[in-house]
């Protein structure tokens, strides 16, 4: 894979942007699921209900930025001189920690046997979601070698105590299994699965967006009745579900960065959005729209929402250099992992010492909604915090 000068030297703030908004709703809508008596679209749709809220948008907002922000985190590498030794190093670890701290927060808040376990669950949950802090914070030059290896490799070690403390549920055995990936790990794997198709193709349009054909058309597949995929091949065309998102994201982050556009208005990303929309209502009779199914459907209309999105940012930031009221966002945009896992760390703490922060009326209704709101706007200024002091999570 060699430069591509188009990509060179660019920060596009308008990708940042749209990350620290989609973290922001995230944050929110967490925090919300914990809140009674909500209005249906400020949840999750059931599993079979054939329809999306927004925040059913937030999972592929989020890797359909992953795959918008590929291109220019290869091209900087190139750029650095990398090898493609240390760039596959790179690529590699940054996946196998997004599936680690994925199967530990899954396994942080359910499949154990409690009654069986020396540490309290609440113990082991705060421990499983603050190890990854000290593990891989983005240290600054200046900080001592010596420490930095002692809270990296003692949080490590740490990691490996809570798998042997872990009872299941049922069987009784020692330690835990992916009883599903979670969030981070099906990020982690859409991550990898894109990156090295991408890799392979030299980040070729055309051969990114068949590889996003391919990608609709294995999800399709194994969601068919009737059909039945051998297990491995099934495995991958799950992944390939969420892979969808990310190359969505790669794609159009080509169409709008990798070729020079005379035009003012960009009408190969208005051909996708149309044809998302359109593919996505087409299979929509086949396959429903379901988030917790991943059905093609849902994430394509996913995709044609995030473009819509993105466009008008770009139009509003890149154009019209309207980017002084995204300050507010980007503490988020410039450390998404650390705010996505700190709202955990605070929960079993607080659940390891029975201390209730908020009283029950702000759990419920309206005032549930509103605590919602302003926890988020909290954690945004606490990001803001630890971005000043150098505690970032870099994988």
């Amino acid at each position: 894979m060699k430069i591509n000068e188009n990509l060179y030297n660019q920060r596009i703030i308008s990708i940042d942007a749209l990350r620290g908004i989609t973290i922001f709703v995230m944050i929110f809508v967490n925090e919300l699921a914990s809140i009674q008596n909500v209005p249906q679209w400020m949840k999750h749709m059931p599993a079979d209900a054939d329809a999306m809220t927004f925040v059913d948008l937030v999972f592929p907002a989020f890797l359909f930025i992953v795959g918008m922000s590929v291109p220019f985190a290869f091209n900087a590498r190139l750029i650095k001189g990398d090898s493609p030794k240390v760039i596959w190093t790179h690529t590699l670890k940054r996946a196998l920690a997004l599936l680690i701290i994925g199967v530990y927060m899954v396994n942080s808040s359910e499949g154990f046997d409690s009654s069986k376990m020396i540490i309290a669950p609440a113990v082991w949950g705060f421990l499983a979601y603050l190890m990854p802090i000290p593990i891989w914070n983005k240290y600054p030059k200046d900080f001592s070698t010596g420490l930095k290896y002692v809270l990296q490799y003692g949080g490590m070690l740490v990691l490996v105590a809570l798998y042997f403390l872990y009872v299941q549920e049922g069987t009784g055995k020692t330690g835990f299994t992916p009883q599903w990936w979670g969030i981070l790990g099906l990020i982690g794997w859409a991550y990898l699965i894109s990156v090295i198709y991408y890799w392979l193709v030299s980040g070729r349009l055309w051969a990114m967006i068949l590889f996003l054909i391919i990608c609709v058309a294995a999800n399709s597949a194994n969601l068919t009745q009737g059909l039945v995929l051998p297990g491995w091949l099934s495995f991958i065309a799950g992944h390939l579900t969420h892979a969808t998102l990310v190359t969505a994201g790669i794609v159009i982050s080509l169409l709008f960065f990798d070729r020079k556009i005379d035009n003012k208005i960009n009408w190969p990303v208005i051909g996708f959005i149309v044809l998302f929309f359109a593919v996505g209502f087409f299979l929509r009779p086949y396959y429903g729209i379901s988030k917790i199914h991943g059905t093609p459907s849902w994430t394509l209309l996913s995709a044609g929402i995030c473009t819509i999105l993105f466009y008008f940012l770009y139009w509003l930031m890149e154009v019209k250099k309207q980017t002084k009221w995204s300050e507010f966002f980007m503490p988020a945009a410039a450390n998404p992992l650390l705010i996505y896992i700190l709202p955990g760390v605070i929960y079993y703490f607080c659940k390891a010492i029975n201390l209730h922060i908020i009283p029950g009326y702000f759990r419920v209704g309206v005032p549930g909604i509103l605590w919602a709101l302003v926890f988020s706007i909290i954690m945004l200024y606490v990001m803001k915090i630890f971005n000043k002091y150098k505690i970032q999570l870099h994988l």
